[in-house]
Parts: structure tokens; C-alpha cells; sequence
């Protein structure tokens, strides 16, 4: 079955009975890690226990598929459920575990399979969601209120108060990554100190815009009509990992930006006015975008925002590769930029 969002968060804890595995995919891999881990501790606490738990390659199980219903029939020798953990599965076992799903083997054995995104059409997807006894858990990137919890979550583990102004940064400045995103508020947290307080200042000073820079340049060159620079950036950006879902909401909010502050200065407010943002526009930028600006007024700010709506859309649906989509929905906004630069 397909788990609703409502269910992810007790399933994590504690597996409803009578399930015998549970896929968990998506294109935020640390979040896939995240909720794998977190589901294969609940059933056995010790993931270095050899007696109770069996590591399956994905690539090894599609050559000889009998191996899953051997683990998942093997008894521990300890006492325990048994757990047995599949890594960076795709449509090469689908079939496998659809087999399973139909004659499932005897036993208990609790069976975690992680995956990468997969398109709705995937049969590994399909054996999981039409299961009675398999559940599918999707991983989407991180959005405001997903990485508002995880940093009140870290947080008030250390006993550490974040002031509004903070939280505004922290969540337009992660995600794409919740492993990353983690590692970067435990980060903050180590550096304000246990009971401390996180204002704008240290979470600039602490998380700042570094991890940032990759994708911002990608999103400025494309605005600005610099085909080669986007080109270049996104080369780097993909090969640092990063995701292309990520790319387009990171240059969806920089034109919401770019509407309000035309839309701002349309109304008689001064430029100065226009460009108060929460959290502020990064220096290293604000020339950059003062002139954007000037390409982009309202109407074209918002026509933009469509168009970057639609490619994430087409992301979720079509099945086609999400890194082509980015490119190709950035591209015509950079040719569109650079047409805006000549008729100027």
C-alpha cells in the first residue's frame, strides 16, 4: 500500500503487524536514509547484529532472486525478528518482490528496501503500493514547514531557542537534503551552544550562504540570460548532488522575489524599499539582481513562475528524467532573459 503522509510518522517507530517489508524512495536520499534506518532500528536496535540482520545487494538479488525468500524465511539463531536491509534497489527486482508480495515465503522476517526516485510506472513502486502485507514511503525534498519541524526537532534537543527572523533563513536556505540539512543545524547547534539562542546572525555566520552558492549561481545566470555560466553551474551543481526538484524551487523563489520587489516599485515604493527581504538578498548578489530587475518586470516575472510550476509538474508526472526538465525549463528562461537584454 501507498502510506499516507498522516502514517509515516508512527510506521517509522513501529511497523503496523502483519507487514513484511517496506520501500522506502524518493529523490531526497537522506531522508530515504533517514526513514530506512529509523524503520530497520525499530525492528532490531542493533544494526551490526549479524545474527538478526542481512545486508542484500540489489544488483547481486536480481542475479539470483531465490535469495530473498531464503533471507526472509531464515529464522534468527539469537531469538528476534529478523531484518534484512536492500540497498539502492530499482526495477531490477520489481518482478522479484512482486512474486514475493503473492507467495510470500514463511517466517516473520521484516524485509527494508531503499530506493532513488522512481517514476509512478516503476514495477517496483507498483509491487509495494498494491501489497497488503508492503508499504511504499515516499521522500520528497524538504519544504518550509518539513525543515521548520527538523530544526525545532534539533533544537530542543540541545535546548536552544531560534528567534523568527532565524527560522526564516534556515528554512529558504536548506533543503534539497535531509541528511545535509541535519548535519548543518547540528552544526548551528554546536555553535550557538547548548541553551543558547540562534538569531539571524549566527545562522548566517554558522550555515550561511556557502552551501548555497552552487545553486544560486545557476538560478542568477539563468535569469540574467548567461546560457554558458548556466551551463557551467549546473554541470558543477549536479555533480555535487544536487537535485534538479531543488534547482527549479530554488529558481521559482528567486522570481516570487523578483514579482514582489517590480510589483513593490510599481506601487511607488523607493528601490531600497522594493529589496527588504526576510531573509536579506546575499550581498555577493544584489547588484546582479537590482539588474534583473529591469529584465524582469511583474508580467514576466509571473509568466516565468508558471513555466517553472509546470517543469516541476512534469517531474512528478511524466516520468521523463527530472535533470533534462531542469536544464531545458532554465535554458528558456536564460534564451528569455537574454532576448529581454538585447531589445533593451
Amino acid at each position: 500500500m501507498k502510506l499516507p503522509a498522516a502514517r509515516i510518522a508512527a510506521f517509522l517507530k513501529a511497523p503496523d503487524a502483519g507487514m513484511r517489508a517496506v520501500l522506502v524512495y524518493g529523490p531526497d536520499a537522506g531522508l530515504v536514509k533517514e526513514r530506512a534506518e529509523k524503520i530497520a532500528r525499530a525492528i532490531c536496535p542493533d544494526l551490526s547484529d549479524a545474527f538478526r540482520v542481512a545486508e542484500l545487494d540489489a544488483d547481486a538479488l536480481a542475479k539470483d532472486p531465490a535469495r530473498l525468500n531464503d533471507e526472509a524465511a531464515s529464522l534468527s539463531l539469537m531469538g528476534g525478528r529478523r531484518l534484512v536491509r536492500v540497498q539502492d534497489a530499482g526495477d531490477s527486482v520489481g518482478t522479484i518482490f512482486g512474486g514475493f508480495f503473492k507467495d510470500p515465503p514463511p517466517g516473520d522476517a521484516f524485509i527494508v528496501v531503499s530506493a532513488g526516485d522512481l517514476p509512478p510506472r516503476s514495477s517496483l513502486r507498483k509491487a509495494f503500493e498494491s501489497a497488503k502485507s508492503g508499504a511504499a514511503i515516499a521522500c520528497y525534498l524538504d519544504g518550509p514547514r518539513e525543515l521548520g519541524e527538523l530544526a525545532r526537532e534539533v533544537f530542543a534537543a540541545h535546548k536552544i531557542t531560534a528567534r523568527p527572523e532565524a527560522m526564516q533563513y534556515l528554512v529558504s536556505h536548506l533543503g534539497g537534503d535531509r541528511g545535509i540539512s541535519r548535519q548543518e543545524l547540528e552544526k548551528l547547534a554546536l555553535y550557538v551552544g547548548d541553551g543558547g539562542t540562534v538569531d539571524e546572525t549566527a545562522a548566517l555566520d554558522a550555515v550561511g550562504d556557502s552551501a548555497e552558492l552552487t545553486t544560486d549561481e545557476a538560478v542568477f545566470a539563468a535569469a540574467e540570460g548567461d546560457a554558458v555560466q548556466l551551463e557551467r553551474a549546473l554541470n558543477r551543481a549536479f555533480g555535487e548532488g544536487a537535485q534538479a526538484v531543488s534547482l527549479i524551487r530554488a529558481e521559482l523563489r528567486h522570481f516570487q522575489r523578483l514579482h514582489l520587489a517590480g510589483a513593490r516599485q510599481a506601487a511607488g515604493k523607493s528601490e531600497e524599499e522594493a529589496l527588504k527581504f526576510r531573509p536579506p538578498l546575499f550581498f555577493k548578489f544584489l547588484d546582479r539582481f537590482k539588474r534583473q530587475m529591469r529584465l524582469w518586470p511583474p508580467s514576466r516575472a509571473e509568466a516565468a513562475m508558471t513555466a517553472l510550476n509546470e517543469a516541476e509538474a512534469r517531474m512528478k508526472t511524466t516520468g521523463l528524467p527530472a535533470e533534462t526538465i531542469c536544464r531545458e525549463a532554465l535554458l528558456r528562461i536564460a534564451r528569455g532573459a537574454a532576448a529581454a537584454a538585447r531589445a533593451r
